[in-house]
Parts: C-alpha cells; structure tokens; sequence
C-alpha cells in the first residue's frame, strides 16, 4: 500500500517535468524555427536543438558509435518548427 502511493507521487512528479520539458522545447521550437529533442542524460531530462547535438556527436561527446539517428530513436519527444504564414520555406 504504501509503496504504491510512492510510486504513484513519483510518476506524478515525472510526469509534471516532463510536461514542462516537452513544452519549453514546443516553444523554442516554434521560436527558433529548430528541431528541440527532449531525452535523458544522466538520469534528467533535457530540451537540446539538433543542430547542437550533432556538434556533440562530432567531438565525441557521447560514446563511440553514437548517431545522432540514434539520439533520435531514444529521444522521448520531438518538437519540430510549424510553418507559419510569416515565415518563408524553401
């Protein structure tokens, strides 16, 4: 019983930074016109944009082998710039 209620408090604690996780890197997605990863590092959450992630990749920050199609697999939420009217695609 009791170890049910604290895991309940603990999934509602994640799901919250999560939540707030996912919706910081929406906004700096539509805000920047960048593609935002949300994804574990280290046991937390982290909002990266992709183009800083490949950098990452290239000087070997993470472990040998690593992609950045990898990091995108495991990453736990993708947000994506929308096209709005004002601004211009190619």
């Amino acid at each position: 019983m009791l170890k049910d209620l604290y895991n309940l408090i603990k999934d509602l604690i994640w799901a919250a930074r999560y939540k707030h996780k996912v919706r910081e890197a929406n906004k700096l997605a539509k805000l920047f016109n960048m593609t935002y990863f949300v994804f574990m590092l280290n046991g937390k959450l982290k909002v990266a944009p992709k183009r800083v992630l490949k950098d990452l990749v290239k000087r070997r920050r993470f472990k040998a082998g690593t992609t950045i199609q990898d990091i995108e697999k495991s990453a736990l939420h993708i947000a994506r710039p929308s096209n709005t009217p004002g601004v211009l695609c190619s």
